[in-house]
């Protein structure tokens, strides 16, 4: 019998799967690789239970079927998407994740959990940067419903990552902004809403460790004259 069997059955099961694994994990806090049997810490790098149960609430708000994620890390953030694709129940969700230090900076155990979570047909792994994959996906004419952009913290890392995220997320569409509460992704963050009429969903409380921000692209982008510009 596969991991996840079809149908809305199957979606149940894996959510209970899903649920359980996410709940062991922030009990224990510490996940051990199979790949060199290290044991590694998830938290303070992976998302709090708060910022991951808010995520997960967007996906499922938004009815939410193609998503896509900057930046695995230990999997505990794709764990909450993967959860709400599932009670979304779209027949063809996927949710695609970029993330070039995988293998090496996190022993890949965001891949095993998505795999001990049984969640492999929904995800589509990338070892690539977002720089380099994004673009290709404008190529590919690939379209999304919601983006979380958790990788690259320096501005211009983050700054190529939404205005990439910009083209592929479907207008009005979602993205869900980790670390806000650093300045570099603020800024980011801000020529969007100055300049592209990006509008802030939601501001989580101040917070030194995870603080996120939730932005909804405009229906329709923003035409704009050569000279125009907003300072931000």
């Amino acid at each position: 019998m596969p991991d996840v069997p079809d149908g809305r059955a199957g979606n149940d099961s894996s959510a209970r799967r899903t649920r359980e694994l996410i709940e062991r994990l922030y009990r224990e806090g510490t996940v051990v690789a199979r790949s060199d049997g290290g044991v590694h810490q998830l938290f303070p790098v992976s998302v709090n239970a708060a910022e991951g149960e808010a995520l997960r609430g967007w996906v499922e708000r938004e009815r939410a079927a193609r998503t896509i994620e900057i930046g695995l890390g230990y999997g505990v953030s794709a764990l909450f998407v993967c959860e709400a694709l599932l009670a979304n129940d779209h027949p063809d969700a996927r949710h695609v994740v970029l993330d070039p230090n995988q293998s090496w900076r996190f022993a890949d155990c965001g891949l095993q959990l998505i795999e001990e979570a049984g969640l492999g047909r929904l995800v589509e792994f990338h070892a690539e940067a977002s720089e380099i994959a994004l673009p290709r996906f404008l190529v590919e004419e690939r379209r999304f419903d919601l983006a979380f952009v958790d990788g690259n913290h320096r501005f211009d890392g983050v700054f190529l990552d939404l205005i990439y995220l910009g083209r592929l997320v479907r207008g009005g569409g979602i993205i869900f902004v980790d670390d806000f509460q650093l300045p570099a992704v603020a800024k980011a963050v801000s020529f969007c809403t100055s300049n592209l009429g990006w509008a802030v969903e939601e501001v989580s409380r101040d917070d030194d460790l995870h603080q996120w921000a939730v932005l909804r692209t405009p229906d329709v982008r923003l035409e704009r004259d050569y000279k125009y510009f907003v300072d931000f």
